[in-house]
C-alpha cells in the first residue's frame, strides 16, 4: 500500500471492506487539524457516497487493509 499523510488525504476515495451503515463508498471531505498544531493529525470526515452522511475516524484505520482499500472497488 501506499505510503498515507494526513495532509494529502483530503478528496481520496475509500472503500469499506464491510459495509458502514450500509455505504461502502467514501469520500475524505475533511481533515481535521489539532488544537495545538504542533501535535499530529489524528482525525479525518468521510462522506458516504451515496447517502451523503459524514463520519469521523482517526486517519490511520484507514492504512488498516482489513477495513479499508483506497479507491472504489
Amino acid at each position: 500500500m501506499n505510503a498515507l499523510h494526513p495532509k494529502k488525504l483530503l478528496r481520496t476515495k475509500w472503500t469499506a471492506v464491510q459495509p458502514v451503515a450500509r455505504n461502502k463508498h467514501f469520500l475524505v471531505v475533511k481533515v481535521i487539524e489539532p488544537d495545538p498544531p504542533a501535535t499530529a493529525t489524528e482525525w479525518v470526515e468521510l462522506e458516504a457516497v451515496y447517502s451523503g452522511t459524514v463520519t469521523r475516524i482517526a486517519w490511520k484505520t484507514l492504512r488498516d487493509t482489513t477495513l479499508w482499500r483506497q479507491g472504489w472497488v
